[in-house]
Parts: C-alpha cells; sequence; structure tokens
C-alpha cells in the first residue's frame, strides 16, 4: 500500500490540476477517499482505465455518476489468481457491469491465421497477458459464481456483436447468444447511454432488473415470452435449427442485419436451449443534444494514476484526438461498425467540438496538432436522408452502396466549417485526419450543384491542411466482383481519387503519400482476383504495406458468407479461401516485389493461366 501511495502522489504531482479522486475509483482505498461503503455498480472492464470519452468504459462510468450512482471500475481485474479483483470491492448495490473492452478480445488477442499477437494496445506497456480470451465470458462467469444474487449487466462490442447465434472463427463453429454462455440478466447493445438510462430510472422505480422487459436496445433470456411493447416481432430459426443447416444460419443474419438498420425495428425472438432470447430493436439515433451530453461528461482525459510512467499504445494514439460523430452508412460487409454503431450518423454540435478541443489545448505535452478530426467515417459528419420518412421505410444495410442513394444529403459544408473553426482556435497549428474518409462519396455527381462544389472543396482542403504526410484510405481490393460482395465501390473511384490527390499535391508543392489499404482472402476472392490487383497496384506503383488478411468477426455479412458458404441476401454459393493453404495463396500476392516470394509467385500464375501478369510484374515471361 505504501509504494501505491507513493506511485499515486508522484503521478498527481506531475498534473497538478487533477486529485485521485477526480477518476472513479479502483480500489478500496479510493472508495474510502470519497466515504463510500458500498458503490451502486461496480464495472469491470478488459481494457486499461483511460477517462477519456473514445473509451466505452470511461463514457459508461461517467454516465451512470451522472445519473447520481455511486461507480467503481476495476480494470483488467486478474482471473488466474484467487480472485480477489473480483473480491475487493464486495458486491454493488445495484449490479455489476461488464464489458471486454474497446475491442473483442479474441480479434485483440489472434491474427487471422489464429496466432497470439504479442502487444495488446489496450494495455499499460502493451502487454499481452492481461485478459482473457472471451474476456465477457470469463469475468461475468466469476462474478456468477461468486456473487449468484447481484445482477449482470454485460455490454461493449463483444457482447453487441454475439447477440444472438453467431459463428465463432476461432472455434470453427457455431455459438449461442452470449446471454447463454455467461448467464448474464441482461444485454445492452450497441452505444449503451440511451439504454442505461432508461435502465437506471427503471430500477430507481423499484423495478427488478430480471423483470425489465421493455427497454430498446436490450437483450435478455426467458422462459416465457414477455409481451411485446414494440410495433413489429419477427423469428429467427432457433439456436438448434441452425447448428444443423447452415441456410438457416444465413437466413437469420440477412433478418438481424436489416432490423439493425431499420429507424423503428422489430423486437426479434430465437429459441436457444429450450428458453426464448427475446432482442429489443434499437433506440432512434441519439439526437444532438444527447451525444453532447456523453461528450461532455467530466473525463481528465488521462490514465488512471496507478499508470505512473506506463506507456498505454492505444491511449497515445487518440489522447489528441475528437470524435465528431457515431455510426456508419457504408455497411461494408466486413465491417462491424453499423452493427454495434448503427448506420444513422449521429453527429456532435459544433460547440461540443470545439469546447472539447479547447480541452486538449490545455493538456500537457499538447504541441499544437490536433491528431484526428474523425469518426467511424471521417466525412460523414451531419449526414443523413433528406426525407426521413423515406428512411423510415428503408432496410438496406448501405447508402452509398451499390451506388448513392438519391436520398441522402452528402453536402460537405458543415463538416467544412468545423475544421475551419477549430484550425482558428488558440493554440491549434494544425488539425489531421487520421481516420478514413469514403472518397466514393466526393467523387459521385449529385444533381444539388451546391452539394458538389462542397465535395471539391472538401477535397481540396484535405489534401492542402489536413494530411499528416500519409493519407490512408481503403480501396481493399481492385476485383469488381470482389468488391460487390464487399459493399465497395468500383476501383475506378480510387484510381480517379489518387490522380485527384496527385494533381493537388503538385499544386500546393506537397509531398504527401497516398496509402491504400487491401484485403485478401475475402469472401469471392480467387487467386486470380489477387494476382489481378498486384498487376493493377504494381502499375500505380505502389508497394503495398498496409495488407490484412481477412478474419471473420461475428455479425458480418462477410462472415456468414465464409462460414455457411452461401451469401445470405442470394442464397447462392460464394467461393471463399479457407485454408491456411489457400490463404497463403491469396496474401502472397501482396508482396510480389520480395524476392523470397517471386519463384512461388511465378509458380502460381503459371498454375491459375496467367503467365501473362508474370511480364506486368516482373517484366519478363517467366
Amino acid at each position: 500500500m505504501r509504494n501505491e501511495n507513493r506511485q499515486t502522489r508522484d503521478n498527481l504531482m506531475n498534473n497538478p490540476s487533477y486529485q485521485l479522486t477526480d477518476w472513479l475509483p479502483t480500489t478500496k482505498k479510493e472508495l474510502d477517499l470519497r466515504g463510500w461503503d458500498t458503490p451502486d455498480v461496480i464495472l469491470f472492464s478488459g481494457d486499461a482505465y483511460i477517462d477519456h470519452p473514445s473509451f466505452g468504459t470511461a463514457v459508461i462510468g461517467r454516465l451512470l455518476e451522472n445519473q447520481g450512482l455511486r461507480v467503481a471500475i476495476v480494470p483488467q481485474p486478474n482471473w488466474r489468481d484467487d480472485l480477489r479483483d473480483f473480491r475487493k470491492l464486495g458486491a454493488p448495490r445495484l449490479f455489476f457491469a461488464v464489458t471486454a473492452g474497446v475491442m473483442d478480445s479474441m480479434i485483440n488477442h489472434y491474427t487471422a491465421n489464429k496466432r497470439l499477437r504479442s502487444q495488446d494496445a489496450y494495455t499499460p506497456d502493451g502487454r499481452a497477458d492481461m485478459r482473457p480470451d472471451r474476456a465477457v465470458t470469463v469475468y461475468s462467469r466469476i462474478l456468477k459464481e461468486l456473487y449468484p444474487d447481484v445482477p449482470v449487466v454485460i455490454g461493449g462490442v463483444e457482447a453487441s456483436l454475439r447477440r444472438v447465434t453467431h459463428y465463432d472463427y476461432w472455434d470453427d463453429t457455431l455459438h449461442k447468444s452470449i446471454l447463454a454462455d455467461t448467464k448474464a440478466d441482461l444485454l445492452v447493445y450497441g452505444m449503451g447511454e440511451l439504454p442505461l438510462k432508461q435502465l437506471i430510472h427503471e430500477i430507481s422505480n423499484g423495478k427488478p432488473i430480471r423483470e425489465i422487459n421493455d427497454i430498446p436496445q436490450t437483450a435478455f433470456l426467458r422462459n416465457e415470452v414477455p409481451e411485446n411493447p414494440f410495433n413489429e416481432e419477427i423469428s429467427l430459426f432457433s439456436h438448434e435449427e441452425c447448428t444443423k443447416d447452415k441456410l438457416k444460419q444465413a437466413k437469420n443474419f440477412r433478418v438481424v442485419e436489416e432490423q439493425s438498420n431499420r429507424l423503428s425495428a422489430a423486437r426479434i425472438l430465437q429459441k436457444v436451449d429450450g428458453r426464448t432470447l427475446v432482442v429489443n430493436p434499437p433506440y432512434p439515433p441519439m439526437k444532438e443534444e444527447e451525444i453532447d451530453a456523453s461528450f461532455d461528461l467530466p473525463y481528465t482525459r488521462l490514465p488512471h494514476p496507478k499508470y505512473k510512467d506506463k506507456h498505454i499504445p492505444a491511449y497515445e494514439m487518440i489522447k489528441f484526438s475528437v470524435n465528431l460523430h457515431r455510426g456508419c452508412f457504408g455497411g461494408c460487409a466486413f465491417c462491424t461498425i453499423s452493427a454495434h454503431q448503427g448506420k444513422f450518423i449521429a453527429s456532435r454540435s459544433k460547440q461540443s467540438i470545439l469546447e472539447e478541443v479547447k480541452k486538449i489545448t490545455q493538456m500537457s505535452g499538447f504541441k499544437g496538432y490536433i491528431s484526428d478530426l474523425g469518426g467511424p467515417s471521417a466525412n460523414m459528419y451531419r449526414m443523413q436522408g433528406k426525407d426521413l420518412s423515406i428512411c423510415e421505410k428503408c432496410r438496406k444495410p448501405s447508402c452509398i452502396f451499390p451506388k448513392i442513394c438519391f436520398n441522402l444529403d452528402t453536402n460537405h459544408t458543415d463538416l467544412l466549417d468545423i475544421y475551419t473553426s477549430v484550425d482558428a482556435l488558440p493554440g491549434i497549428k494544425k488539425s489531421f485526419i487520421g481516420s478514413g474518409i469514403r472518397y466514393d462519396m466526393l467523387l459521385q455527381e449529385s444533381d444539388d450543384q451546391e452539394t458538389n462544389e462542397s465535395h471539391r472543396t472538401y477535397i481540396s482542403e484535405l489534401v492542402r491542411n489536413h494530411v499528416s504526410g500519409r493519407l490512408k484510405v481503403a480501396p481493399e481490393h481492385t476485383s469488381d466482383a470482389t468488391l460487390t460482395i464487399m459493399r465497395k465501390p468500383s476501383f475506378r473511384f480510387f484510381d480517379q481519387f489518387k490522380q485527384t490527390f496527385d494533381t493537388l499535391n503538385k499544386k500546393y508543392s506537397l509531398n504527401q503519400q497516398l496509402i491504400p489499404y487491401f484485403i485478401s482472402s475475402h469472401p469471392g476472392c480467387t487467386d486470380e482476383d489477387m494476382a489481378e490487383l498486384a498487376a493493377t497496384t504494381r502499375k500505380l506503383n505502389f508497394k503495398l504495406e498496409q495488407v490484412q488478411d481477412f478474419t471473420p468477426s461475428p455479425m458480418t455479412l462477410a462472415t456468414e458468407i465464409y462460414y455457411t458458404g452461401y451469401h445470405p441476401y442470394t442464397l447462392r454459393p460464394v467461393y471463399t479461401a479457407r485454408s491456411k493453404e489457400e490463404k497463403n495463396d491469396q496474401r502472397q500476392f501482396f508482396f510480389w516485389y520480395d524476392p523470397s516470394q517471386k519463384p512461388s509467385v511465378i509458380k502460381k500464375l503459371k498454375r491459375i493461366g496467367r503467365p501473362d501478369l508474370i511480364q506486368k510484374l516482373y517484366g519478363h515471361k517467366g
């Protein structure tokens, strides 16, 4: 305890404007400093505790605190020893809350080849052994064993994406809803502020958690199906049926994805283990004042003092960044953002954004550079349907694929105003865009000339003032057939954007790079598609570095195709590279320029009947 006191004291000396009680308590000593005997809620997290709005643990902790509750956080508890971390604060008055953290713990731990990663970016000094596999399940089971009478509420990305029967890549099998595995009492999916506020309201009115059935954006298991307080209801094939018939699992996915992307969705039911899983429909998108309220909570924006002199990689990446909005209407087949945050954009007010930037300018170590003014897709700020009555009837997972919806307002004027206003603040030298942008939105002509002009202005402003040497974009592939399954635009848009980028670089005498991201082994991608990708990017003088092998993560279209072999929307078979050998055969084309890969690439090109590409890549016929 003496060493802990000294460490805390030293850390607070480096941040003289803060006291230990400015963070939510993490130990019994910190409870005593606040004069608390028992917290109302104890939140267990797989991440280090960083009191910053980019970290869900801090957001939920501050939200519950704002609702008048006494909230404690136990970050990265030790699950291997005598479980003292799970016992040290005792039982909360209301419930335990459990999250794996910002990332799914399995994706955090393993590569696409199922190899253990050597670093965990959300852990002090990047240690890779501070959270268990399937953290939500492990933490919840321990809490249920120790405190069987205390409700457990689970949430965050890991729980959200596992709310129904889902394919688990690491076990290569279908898993039940995570509610069945964890024995948790309630699951909050998506961004949790609104459902948690209603949960606290209902608890305050004396209703036990185990009897609460009417909160949107929650899920639970019941022996008897409660009355439906919502307008619609739809039943999925049972978990047991899906384990016997992959086609039924594919059909289920389409229902879940469509309902997740509706403004007014149906309640979903699914039988599992003789009980019924109930998934209530999501809340409407957060209003400006609601999302502002979340970002305006009293964050210190700093790691807890216990991490003195520790380097937390994820924090270093985002500590001088600002999130402008939530949600993404891209609907990419391999992406989990819309499944968790939804496709409808919830944007902050200009005032809230500028106030956060002003706080950043007062932070120790800030040198005048905002690392990112972004979001899930950086250039979707304040975008929505022109006529929301049309949006209310829509079930499409993407507003911009296969083409931009006629009803979508893609005017970038409000976003440009944010950029200009941020850069005009005292203490700001430059703001960068570190999040990915959807360049296809900027290149497709609208019937509205003001919108088209905003697109041209945005590209110019982006390249001239907001690129930190390298602009990362995500064409993902060059094959139109593969891109169609990915729900991504034709590669010709990237080619067009590159030409515009190069022209502006030359115009403004800049020496900036365009860095494209690509994926191999995605459903629908063949060896020949990868060979063509190598030749196409070779012609554009790219030696690819930002590449990845497709990793199936729960609740994405691509994962369902990978597992079932069917496209859930057409029910037609789709080829996918599944074996380690098939994946390596595709991945090698990213590195055609590596001398060690050359013999294998040439051999493969001959085998698939494409010797013409040998000359395109290496300048000879092999």
